[in-house]
């Protein structure tokens, strides 16, 4: 949720240093992104804290925004010399290393995750309601992207829809059983040159099978076949639709501006308004106020999900994307 931040500050200061500190995996969604000067990496070793720490002090930045609050890029910042060092919240490390910070104020008003980030932006002069999400792939990368999927069965003339069915226990989702009946229903469409690409690493091998069973030729399963974060991407970005619940793949192929169909909890920190797809190609479809209140509990820790949203709504919209 940060590349809005990054190129609205190149807006607010173009002759800025902008860089951003990582860890290795992550650094793949800011790759080739052209507001960054620097990815300074943290594989959160010992050695490498006070290699962070000596880098910040060699650029000898102004300023320092932490989105993802730890007690170990608190201490970073304070020893790498940032003057000016701006946290979320008022925890304990965060007034240790005397931050100045910005509060949610318990996410009410709720708004979207990537205008929560934003205010650290906006903190530093920052104005803007641009939170429009991006990831860069060149053409060469996308080649690749195309030249495996030919290699597992996927020309690039099919109509090559991700269906990504897992989420690590991120959200709310549905069960396979249920993910197997959208299948069946996706190729009652008939869609010409449909390829259904299964990208999930937490399928089981049951539902692979079936999956497989149902579709034949037109499943095709890549989970245990892309060798990284980077390749997901790219392949994301040759797709012509991407369906899941919601979870950072979503976000990437929000941030890819792909069609995508997002499957939403209505509970506060998993709704459409919190995690929603942004971009004006996609649908966002959530569990409705009444189901909630008639079927989960009043805290919202039991969810009713898995009936929640139909399998209906998420072929029509399908049918709307294709449209």
């Amino acid at each position: 949720m940060i590349t809005p931040m990054i190129r609205e500050i190149r807006q607010r200061y173009p002759d800025a240093y902008i860089a951003t500190l990582t860890q290795p995996n992550t650094a793949n969604i800011l790759l080739n992104n052209p507001y960054l000067d620097e990815i300074i990496m943290d594989d959160l070793t010992k050695e490498s804290f006070y290699k962070v720490v000596k880098e910040l002090r060699r650029i000898k930045f102004t300023d320092g925004l932490m989105v993802f609050p730890t007690a170990r890029v608190s201490y970073q910042m304070l020893l790498g010399g940032v003057k000016n060092r701006i946290g979320e919240g008022h925890r304990l490390y965060e007034i240790i290393t005397g931050m100045r910070s910005v509060d949610r104020h318990n996410y009410i008003p709720l708004k979207h995750e990537a205008d929560y980030c934003m205010d650290l932006a906006r903190k530093i002069g920052v104005k803007t309601d641009n939170i429009d999400l991006e990831i860069y792939v060149t053409d060469d990368e996308k080649k690749e992207a195309f030249d495996f999927l030919k290699r597992v069965g996927v020309e690039k003339e099919n109509y090559k829809l991700i269906l990504h069915t897992g989420n690590l226990g991120s959200s709310p989702n549905w069960s396979e059983k249920k993910y197997l009946q959208l299948i069946e229903e996706i190729l009652l469409l008939q869609i010409p040159g449909l390829k259904i690409i299964l990208t999930a690493i937490e399928m089981s091998e049951e539902f692979i099978k079936k999956a497989r069973e149902t579709g034949k030729e037109k499943v095709v399963d890549i989970s245990k076949k892309i060798s990284g974060l980077r390749e997901f991407i790219k392949v994301i970005s040759v797709v012509d639709l991407f369906v899941c619940n919601s979870t950072g793949p979503l976000h990437m192929a929000d941030a890819l501006n792909r069609k995508c169909i997002g499957i939403n909890c209505h509970r506060p920190m998993n709704s459409v308004q919190y995690w929603g797809i942004i971009n004006k190609r996609s649908i966002n479809i959530e569990v409705s106020e009444e189901y909630c209140n008639k079927n989960c509990s009043a805290d919202k820790k039991i969810c009713a999900f898995e009936n929640g949203i139909s399998i209906e709504q998420v072929i029509d919209g399908i049918k709307t994307l294709l449209n």
